[in-house]
């Protein structure tokens, strides 16, 4: 026999305690994914709630602030077409006119700032909820 053809054969790798240890480690390894995965979806969950809630609050407040205000403007719109139903004279209709563009300027400015007082409500609000809210339910996952 020519020793260059000759072949050695090698011993397969073995675990030390066979297939059994081997499959023990495999299950233990699917036990943690499937954990952690229920983890991650918890917290995916809780977080998009956060968000869903955060989002409804803002959206609540802007109604409520078009609600007022709508309301409120469109009141003074028909006193003044009131108002404007009764004028007999040129300088009676200026006056009126006047005094009802001075009175809405007053009322943009006001609404204006109230408006920004809002956003900013509902800026930090969101903000906040989203820096700790969200943050909590991924560390404990984690």
């Amino acid at each position: 026999m020519n020793k260059n053809t000759e072949t050695t054969a090698t011993k397969p790798a073995s675990f030390p305690n066979g297939p059994e240890a081997f499959r023990d480690m495999a299950e233990k390894g699917a036990t943690q994914a499937k954990k952690t995965y229920e983890n991650m979806t918890a917290a995916s969950t809780e977080a998009a709630d956060l968000i869903k809630n955060s989002y409804w609050t803002a959206v609540k407040d802007v109604e409520d602030y078009n609600s007022k205000f709508a309301r409120a403007n469109t009141n003074a719109a028909f006193d003044f077409v009131q108002k404007m139903s009764g004028v007999k004279s040129p300088t009676a209709f200026i006056e009126l006119w006047t005094e009802h563009a001075r009175q809405q300027v007053e009322t943009l400015t006001e609404q204006s700032k109230q408006l920004a007082a809002l956003a900013q409500k509902v800026t930090r609000a969101t903000a906040e909820l989203l820096k700790t809210g969200i943050a909590n339910p991924f560390n404990r996952a984690a």
